[in-house]
């Protein structure tokens, strides 16, 4: 997916699955990037690093306390150095418990901070973008950004101080082992080209066996969206037993690859005790020699047997956040790109507010393409198959355009009908009106009460605008809080007035708690003839000078359809509509009907001039239209019995 703007922009292909890659160890760019999330907490993270100073310095210290109680108060027999030797010892011991417990807490208050931050940053920026980002980027590379790849970067904290400690505890180590007895500690050292080469064989392998699980695992939650959002559809196909097969499938391989990650794993720890082991022989062979020849005393050589058993310890911690490491540089990197996303709507420097409308609309030589780079499934998609679009660039700038050349002049308060076969450019026309997207300034232009929609604020044009689509969308929450998800300002009986001219306030009462009843995800609960009529009350209860109702009776049957047409009389009456529909009773009502084809306005009129045309309006009407108008009618009828 090639996103604009931005360092890391084109770093990552559409066909990509998210979070399966591995980055590098260190990438400047992320971290300079992530370092004004991390400013507000720096405190925090100053105070874990130097808790962790002060546990790597009491685990560095005990082995040598030991050394020195040994060499010193018992080999002397002095009782009360002793117990001085004792008494430091439990201090730095629990001095380093402490510590421990410390840095971890600051880690984890830098680490969520950062999380909720970083949440809150991409939230807002995603709501800022274009639905053409949305029409080419699907939700779950956007899920996986905002969930997954934040919250490896928020483990990059811990690592980055993990790793911090487990390099400063081998450095100390090191340092140590020179210090008590450099010829000895040459010789225990000699051990570290075998690790190195051991680490050089193992680490690929363990690279892509990580790769493998996280491969597998995003396949199989696939698999698992896909067959939850579906169920209705797999039940009704009864396809469950042959997805329970394919899912076996899905999820045997992920058992796999995590049974090959736990071998590689457990191959490692016995390498590594297997160096330890010889470390500490060549220690204790080389170091019994020196004792007996008074080189050393016996509590630098037992000191030393510690400091082996604790140098080997890091080196397996570093394995493992190597590859965090990569992730989290590799998350990070993706995080960043989708943050330098450039919304491709913006209102310009200085753009004014729109006064109160009229709701005077017009089309002045509009025309309209989708960009063919952009590679968007478009919410028009019917249109894009009818005009060429095939969703590829194929070394094209632009497609042909969807709509051609369009001049339409719209009084306010008129109730305007847009009809035209599949493909025609209906959906992609509305949504240019509510400046879904904008329309370059060389293909002509939309006004509204005279005023340029690329002039002024978005916000002031959606505030006195609403839209109805032909699927209701309903969020979870109260009946009251979907009627009044814009508009939480408008009074109660406000929102029982437009739910009563939908038709829809009695069905609201039956409702277990009436306004108060809790809608599921999507509203679920409801049926989708009812969801459809909340959403004609949200609408309405925004008091819009233009109203857009895109296929918005289409899920409604006719009965309760005929209802809403007699509600929208009032409704629309002082306001601008602009209805797409393809029943009859929507589009006889109308004051001028607009009938498109192939992205072009090939009739004006009402009704009956267009009947009289005998045109593509005619055509349409015998072929689709008449057959509406008797269910309709059938339905009033049996109403009326």
């Amino acid at each position: 997916m090639m996103m604009s703007g931005g360092a890391f922009s084109g770093r990552s292909s559409s066909r990509e699955v998210d979070g399966d890659t591995f980055g590098r160890v260190y990438d400047k760019r992320v971290i300079m990037r992530l370092l004004p999330y991390v400013r507000p907490y720096k405190l925090f993270a100053i105070l874990a690093f130097i808790s962790m100073l002060v546990y790597v310095g009491s685990q560095i210290a005990i082995p040598f306390l030991l050394k020195y109680g040994i060499d010193g108060p018992i080999d002397k027999g002095d009782f009360r150095g002793l117990l001085m030797v004792g008494g430091v010892f439990v201090v730095v011991a629990l001095g380093g418990m402490a510590a421990n417990y410390f840095q971890q807490m600051f880690m984890a208050k830098v680490g969520l901070g950062m999380l909720y931050d970083l949440r809150r940053a991409m939230f807002g920026h995603l709501q800022k973008l274009s639905l053409s980002y949305y029409d080419k980027t699907e939700v779950g590379r956007i899920m996986s950004r905002v969930q997954g790849d934040v919250w490896q970067l928020q483990e990059l904290m811990t690592v980055v101080i993990m790793t911090a400690a487990d390099l400063l505890s081998l450095g100390g180590i090191i340092v140590m082992l020179l210090i008590l007895n450099l010829k000895l500690g040459l010789i225990t050292l000699a051990v570290l080209p075998i690790l190195g080469l051991t680490m050089g064989i193992w680490q690929p392998f363990a690279v892509k066996a990580f790769l493998r699980i996280r491969t597998a695992i995003s396949i199989v939650n696939g698999a698992l969206n896909e067959n939850i959002t579906g169920v209705r559809v797999v039940q009704a196909l009864n396809r469950q037993p042959r997805n329970l097969r394919e899912f076996d499938e899905k999820n045997t391989e992920h058992l796999r690859a995590n049974l090959w990650a736990g071998k590689l794993s457990s191959s490692l720890l016995p390498a590594v005790d297997i160096l330890t082991a010889l470390a500490i022989v060549l220690a204790i062979y080389f170091g019994s020699g020196m004792v007996q020849g008074n080189e050393i005393a016996i509590g630098v050589l037992i000191a030393f047997i510690m400091y082996i058993q604790r140098f080997f310890d890091p080196i397996r911690n570093l394995t493992m956040q190597y590859t965090q490491l990569q992730r989290s540089m590799a998350s990070g990197a993706r995080i960043f790109e989708l943050l330098d996303v450039e919304p491709d709507l913006v209102d310009r420097p200085n753009a004014n507010n729109l006064p109160k409308l009229r709701g005077g609309l017009e089309l002045k030589d509009l025309s309209f393409s989708y960009s063919a780079s952009a590679d968007i499934v478009g919410l028009d998609r019917e249109d894009d198959s009818r005009n060429g679009r095939n969703g590829t660039a194929n070394g094209a700038s632009e497609v042909p355009d969807v709509l051609k050349n369009l001049s339409l002049h719209i009084d306010p308060g008129e109730t305007v009908a847009v009809v035209g076969p599949t493909g025609a450019g209906k959906t992609t026309l509305v949504s240019l009106i509510s400046r879904f997207y904008d329309v370059p300034r060389e293909k002509g232009a939309i006004l509204v009460d005279g005023y340029d929609i690329r002039d002024v604020t978005r916000s002031s044009l959606a505030g006195q605008m609403s839209m109805v689509l032909q699927e209701p969308f309903l969020f979870s929450g109260t009946v009251r809080d979907n009627i009044k998800y814009n508009h939480p300002g408008a009074s109660d009986k406000h929102m029982v007035e437009a739910s009563k001219a939908v038709g829809v306030h009695d069905i609201i009462m039956q409702l277990d708690e009436g306004y108060d009843t809790y809608l599921a995800e999507r509203g679920v609960n409801l049926s989708l003839g009812q969801r459809q009529l909340l959403s004609f009350a949200r609408a309405i209860v925004a008091d819009p000078r233009i109203l857009i109702l895109d296929e918005a009776t289409a899920n409604i049957d006719s009965y309760t359809e005929m209802l809403i047409q007699q509600a929208l009389q009032r409704l629309l009456r002082d306001r601008t509509a602009i209805v797409i529909a393809h029943r009859l009773s929507t589009i006889r009502g109308a004051d001028k009907i607009v009938v498109l084809n192939q992205g072009e306005i090939v009739e004006v009129g009402t009704h009956e001039s267009l009947m009289d045309q005998d045109g593509l309006y005619a055509h349409l009407y015998s072929m689709n239209y008449a057959s509406m108008e008797e269910e309709t009618a059938e339905a009033g009828e049996a109403a009326g019995t």
